[in-house]
């Protein structure tokens, strides 16, 4: 929750407006308020955060929701994965057993 100066709650609409005004000054790509969770639990996911933390920072009560909806596999991360299913495939290894 926001607040004014005065301590008292922000209008949602309010908020939204100058979210978008900051966003538009800023020149950033135009993203919802929601979005900067769906952003922050793929940045965390990024990262190899432990799903676990990422769910307690994403303040969600189950994992699959923190799994499923809140995180977007990077390009890079799924280029990354097809690197080492091709490795796998190749030597017949995996990451954690590599070959000698």
């Amino acid at each position: 929750m926001f607040t004014t100066r005065y301590g008292t709650p922000i209008e949602p609409r309010s908020f939204n407006r100058s979210f978008d005004r900051w966003i538009e000054r800023l020149g950033l790509r135009r993203i919802t308020v929601h979005g900067t969770r769906k952003t922050r639990g793929t940045l965390l996911a990024a990262l190899d955060v432990h799903p676990r933390v990422a769910m307690q920072i994403l303040r969600h009560s189950q994992i699959a929701v923190t799994m499923e909806i809140s995180t977007e596999a990077t390009s890079e991360a799924t280029r990354e994965a097809l690197r080492k299913l091709g490795r796998t495939l190749d030597t017949g290894q995996t990451d954690s057993n590599p070959a000698e």
